[in-house]
């Protein structure tokens, strides 16, 4: 079982004896996944909360024409779900596919909630990652309101290098909120500023 990732991500908040650590790890779910894996869909009960041990993942909204809104990318290091449905233990308003071959580990709600009777400090870290989450959402929120498209997607590339590199220009898109055509455009732009 290879879980120095996700200690090392615990550990950047909270620290754990040995005892604490075996009994965390006794709660968590490997899961392998092949590329375009759903690990949830809209209108499932979402049950977990997911760390990224290897791959990419994206998490994303689809409306009843078909159309898709990416919500965010989780690599490598990296937690992700549908968070008001997994408190809430709701019906999810998310789909969450895996980009390429990926490996994740699974901590059920009921899971969590054990984890915080036995071991409160798990409390600490999980507000800590959900504040941290907060904050990137109200900040993506408020570019998305006040930036023009060509300095969303340079924050974008700046923040998420290695997201950039390894997910399609569609997803790009979606997730900034333009046409891929438009993004085309601004690559193409850049491009141009770069020869002349």
């Amino acid at each position: 079982m290879e879980n120095n990732l996700i200690l090392k991500n615990i550990s950047k908040h909270i620290s754990l004896t040995a005892q604490e650590t075996t009994y965390f790890l006794s709660l968590l779910k490997e899961k392998k996944l092949a590329r375009k894996d759903l690990i949830l869909k809209q209108e499932q009960i979402c049950k977990e909360i997911n760390f990224v041990q290897s791959g990419i993942l994206r998490a994303f909204y689809m409306d009843t024409s078909g159309k898709e809104s990416t919500i965010m990318f989780a690599l490598s290091d990296w937690w992700i779900t549908d968070m008001f449905c997994y408190i809430h233990h709701q019906p999810a308003m998310l789909n969450i596919e895996a980009l390429e071959e990926s490996v994740i580990w699974q901590l059920s709600k009921d899971h969590l909630e054990e984890l915080y009777l036995k071991v409160p400090k798990f409390e600490r870290f999980f507000r800590i990652l959900m504040q941290n989450a907060y904050i990137r959402e109200q900040l993506r929120t408020i570019e998305n309101l006040s930036l023009p498209a060509e300095e969303r997607y340079n924050n974008f590339l700046q923040k998420y290098p290695l997201a950039a590199q390894r997910v399609t220009q569609k997803q790009i898109a979606s997730y900034l909120g333009i046409t891929p055509e438009f993004l085309s455009a601004i690559k193409t732009g850049k491009q141009k500023n770069y020869q002349s």
